[in-house]
């Protein structure tokens, strides 16, 4: 059991937390709003994933790195992590994208 991969996982999603903080783009500028978004993109993907377990599409690779832990058969407890990065992920870079290109067009004459 190694909880490299968690670890490396909680690490990115701090990261991704702190950019977040400091310019305000996500889940610091509206939290409950975050927080829906954020719950609705984990459940989704969850689900996809549920699906895609049972129709033997998606399954469960042993590696040394992972804890070795299940939620469900064949879903990993890092998983949810990694999910719930990817949607923080998407929603800043969304939110910084979308800052960025009003401050440019609010440069234009």
């Amino acid at each position: 059991m190694s909880l490299v991969y968690l670890g490396c996982l909680l690490l990115a999603l701090s990261c991704v937390l702190a950019v977040d903080r400091r310019f305000r783009l996500f889940v610091w500028r509206a939290p409950a709003h975050a927080a829906l978004v954020l719950a609705t993109g984990l459940v989704f993907l969850l689900a996809w994933d549920a699906a895609g377990i049972a129709l033997g599409i998606f399954f469960r690779a042993e590696t040394a790195v992972m804890t070795g832990l299940v939620i469900a058969p064949e879903l990993p407890v890092e998983e949810p992590v990694f999910l719930l990065f990817l949607c923080e992920l998407t929603m800043v870079l969304f939110c910084g994208a979308d800052r960025l290109l009003a401050a440019r067009d609010r440069g234009r004459p």
